[in-house]
C-alpha cells in the first residue's frame, strides 16, 4: 500500500464514504385493496431481501391474523416469490433476470391496513468489475462484504422495529378495549342492581297493600 498516490486514497475514500451512505429503501404505507412498488435489480445472482409488518388497521377495534398477499414479479411479469396471508414475513430470493421487479400487496380486510415493507438488494460482484489492480481486488472485496454485513445487520433492525411497533400498537389497543369491557360491564352491573332495587321496592309495596286490605 506504500505505493498507492494521493489521487487513489481520496479515491478510496469516497467510495467508503458512498458504501456508508447510502439509503435504506424501508418504507410504510397505508392500503386499501391492492398497492404495489417497483424495484430496479442492476445485476442478475443478486440477492434481494425482503420484510414487511402488517402494523395497524385502521380502527383500533379491529385485531386480525388474517393478513395480506405479496405478489413478486420479475420484469416479465413472471412470478418469482409470493406470501400469502400473512401479517408479517420474511424472505430472499436470487434475481433471475436483472431489470424492473414488481412487489403487488393486496388487502382482503375490510379496512385499511398500515404495513411496513423493507427491500434490500445484496450484491458483492461490482467492487470486483472495476479493481483494476490484483492489489485492490481484496480490498474492494473486503469493503463489499463489510457493507452488506452492514445493511443485513441494518435490514434486521427495521424488520425488529416494526414488529415491536405492531406489538405496541396491539397492547395498547387490548388494553382500551379491556378498559372499555370493564365500564361497560360495570355499568350493565349497575344497572341491574338498580333494575333489581325497582323490582324489589315494587314486590315490598304490593305485599304491604294487600296486608292493609
Amino acid at each position: 500500500m506504500e505505493g498507492l498516490s494521493w489521487r487513489t486514497v481520496c479515491c478510496l475514500s469516497v467510495l467508503c464514504a458512498v458504501l456508508f451512505l447510502r439509503p435504506a429503501e424501508g418504507i410504510r404505507f397505508v392500503i386499501d385493496r391492492e398497492e404495489c412498488f417497483s424495484h430496479n435489480v442492476e445485476y442478475e445472482g443478486d440477492t434481494v431481501h425482503v420484510s414487511f409488518v402488517v402494523i395497524k388497521a385502521d380502527t383500533p377495534w379491529h385485531y386480525s391474523e388474517e393478513g395480506v398477499d405479496l405478489v413478486v414479479k420479475d420484469p416479465n411479469g413472471a412470478q418469482v416469490r409470493d406470501s400469502r396471508d400473512k401479517t408479517s414475513d420474511k424472505f430472499e430470493f436470487i434475481v433471475q433476470k436483472r431489470g424492473v421487479h414488481r412487489f403487488c400487496f393486496t388487502n382482503k380486510s375490510p379496512y385499511h391496513e398500515t404495513i411496513d415493507f423493507d427491500v434490500h438488494v445484496g450484491h458483492f460482484s461490482y467492487f470486483e468489475q472495476h479493481a483494476k489492480d490484483e492489489h485492490f481486488a481484496p480490498l474492494f472485496d473486503q469493503i463489499g462484504k463489510l457493507d452488506e454485513a452492514l445493511y443485513n445487520i441494518q435490514f434486521e433492525q427495521h424488520w425488529l422495529e416494526a414488529q415491536t411497533d405492531r406489538q405496541a400498537i396491539l397492547n395498547e389497543n387490548m388494553s382500551r378495549r379491556a378498559v372499555h369491557k370493564a365500564l361497560f360491564e360495570s355499568a350493565a352491573l349497575i344497572a341491574a342492581s338498580v333494575i333489581q332495587v325497582y323490582l324489589l321496592r315494587r314486590l315490598f309495596e304490593r305485599k304491604l297493600g294487600t296486608s292493609r286490605v
